[in-house]
């Protein structure tokens, strides 16, 4: 059983990380709610990373994530080929589809070149539980702050626009994110939208926020809104942890 709706879970928040190096991975709390969005007790989870572009030793770390977990991982790789002989069934077969972070501009150009976007939505429309991190936030959303371009953060407008709002990520891990954020939507470059500390996630039902969920106390999610004299207003928003 999918998702009784469209749901998207865009998040600032990574897989619990163990003591035996980088990729010592496992599934988090936004992990185990998105099976619980999905409404699944072994979710079929495919993992996409071609915002990093399908480095072997991410998508290894991924399948060592998720083995010996309630969860069936797979992965669609696009570079140097995709990995399955037709994309658009493997996709609407999962429960849910996770995308890693890193270039939100390389990511979206490289599934529209491939026709993922058009696959995406509609895997969504069908109860498929869209999620994922940093640039898998982003992609959803019209855009948000971006550093696909260089290190000072620039504002991406050409996401999947499945969510008509902005997104911001790490907000508070990264001292340019809040103020670039505010800047972008001041000046018209990005819409009004949402931004969610690391560790917090936004729950969208169809195209409305459901509700901000966190893996832990302390991060929040945050409405950002812009007034006529190009202000920006950031609101705190209640944060349930899971």
């Amino acid at each position: 059983m999918t998702a009784d709706q469209p749901t998207i879970l865009a998040t600032s928040a990574f897989f619990e990380v163990g003591r035996f190096g980088d990729f010592a991975w496992r599934p988090g709390p936004i992990h185990r709610f998105a099976a619980e969005l999905a409404q699944v007790s072994r979710p079929r989870i495919c993992f996409l990373t071609q915002a990093s572009g399908d480095p072997p030793a991410t998508i290894g770390a991924h399948y060592a994530a998720f083995a010996g977990t309630e969860f069936v991982p797979s992965h669609l790789q696009l570079f140097p080929m995709p990995n399955v002989a037709d994309i658009r069934a493997h996709l609407l077969e999962q429960d849910i589809i996770w995308v890693h972070g890193g270039s939100v501009a390389n990511l979206c150009a490289v599934w529209r070149a491939h026709g993922v976007d058009t696959i995406l939505h509609e895997a969504w429309q069908a109860g498929v539980v869209l999620g994922g991190v940093s640039a898998g936030s982003i992609c959803w959303h019209q855009g948000g702050t971006t550093d696909s371009y260089g290190p000072d953060l620039r504002g991406f407008t050409d996401g999947l626009g499945l969510l008509p709002y902005s997104n911001g990520v790490h907000y508070d891990a990264e001292a340019q994110r809040r103020p670039r954020m505010h800047e972008l939507i001041g000046d018209g470059t990005l819409g009004d939208g949402y931004a969610t500390d690391d560790g917090a996630g936004l729950v969208y039902r169809g195209t409305t926020l459901s509700e901000v969920v966190a893996d832990r106390p302390g991060p929040l999610g945050y409405q950002l809104s812009r007034a006529a004299d190009g202000s920006v207003t950031e609101t705190p928003l209640p944060t349930r942890v899971l």
